[in-house]
């Protein structure tokens, strides 16, 4: 597919003026380039009075002369001329190819977005996405650990070496202050601010919040700081500004930090399909357990949306009905225990 003008223009949208991150607005990209090569193999098959001309051919030099479909090809033009019958067949496509509800949702959602942008620039008069509906998906709680589990976990790393004190001081500062992986991994030195208990974070979207931070892990980052200091001074490749470093003093990539809690999970016994990311439902679950109002905690994990934290209450919600079943059996089961 020929490079798209309005969809490299849309990207920089994203990235300059939306400032989303360089990896979400790939997966824009990625979304939009499979919607424009469907629109290019729907056209050549629907101009073609024969066998259906594809890309492959056209690129092999099968098709004849490139410049007799060049026009088909204009994905520009095709993204412009869209209708929603069009984006209804895509999804369709989609599903027939066994993409998830949440797939096909993240994809419609691209596509709801980007013709938003060419209505803004005035490119388009309507959104033709706007009344097809998002498939409707299974809601399924994110996981979170008990307390037990949690100390269990933050207990794996040996505290007598600096990279098992480094990653205690990781699974530390994930839970105490609920940010994510991404997050931790771009945090320097002085974003730390020990005298006022809080971490200066920068989020998605470039966005900076500032959050508490607990003594426990406050603490924990101190102790590593120590062996780190010591550490540096014998290795000049050291980034001095960066916080959570790796065995060669570079900035501790996120995957990094995925595979090092997949040894302590292992280690503590705990199921292997927990994620860093568990650690930040954790957070914020206890924090409603504990007392939390919502808007509070939205603030804290940095969602622009209240929709998306009101989730949590499902989950504390749920917790409590545990709890009073646990300690109300069922009028059933006292009747048969007389």
């Amino acid at each position: 597919m020929e490079d798209s003008v309005i969809i490299h223009e849309f990207l920089n949208y994203l990235n300059f003026e939306k400032r989303f991150s360089e990896h979400t607005a790939k997966c824009y990209g990625a979304d939009l380039n499979q919607f424009g090569q469907f629109l290019i193999d729907a056209s050549t098959r629907d101009t073609s009075d024969d066998e259906p001309i594809s890309l492959s051919t056209i690129e092999s030099g099968q098709a004849g002369t490139v410049a007799a479909v060049a026009a088909q090809l204009k994905v520009d033009q095709l993204l412009l001329l869209v209708e929603t019958n069009a984006v209804r067949a895509y999804l369709a496509l989609l599903n027939e190819k066994q993409y998830s509800k949440a797939t096909i949702a993240r994809k419609l959602a691209t596509l709801r977005s980007f013709y938003k942008f060419l209505v803004k620039r005035g490119q388009l008069s309507s959104n033709p996405v706007t009344v097809v509906r998002t498939p409707k998906q299974e809601k399924k709680l994110p996981r979170f650990l008990e307390y037990e589990e949690i100390k269990r976990l933050l207990d794996a790393p040996p505290m007598d070496n600096w990279l098992g004190v480094r990653d205690r001081a990781i699974m530390e500062t994930l839970y105490s202050t609920g940010i994510r992986v991404s997050e931790l991994s771009a945090l320097n030195m002085d974003d730390i601010d020990f005298l006022g208990e809080v971490v200066h974070i920068r989020g998605k979207g470039k966005k900076e919040r500032i959050t508490p931070i607990g003594s426990s892990a406050l603490q924990a980052i101190q102790h590593y700081m120590e062996f780190r200091n010591k550490r540096a001074q014998s290795n000049g490749n050291f980034d001095s500004k960066v916080l959570f470093v790796n065995k060669h003093g570079q900035r501790l990539s996120t995957r990094s930090v995925r595979r090092k809690m997949d040894k302590y999970l292992k280690m503590a016994g705990l199921d292997p399909a927990i994620s860093p990311h568990t650690l930040r439902h954790s957070f914020a679950t206890h924090m409603l357990n504990n007392g939390a109002d919502l808007r509070s905690v939205q603030e804290l994990l940095g969602h622009q949306s209240l929709s998306t934290t009101q989730i949590y209450t499902h989950l504390s919600t749920r917790k409590l009905k545990e709890v009073y079943e646990n300690a109300h059996p069922r009028e059933t089961d006292r009747e048969d225990s007389i």
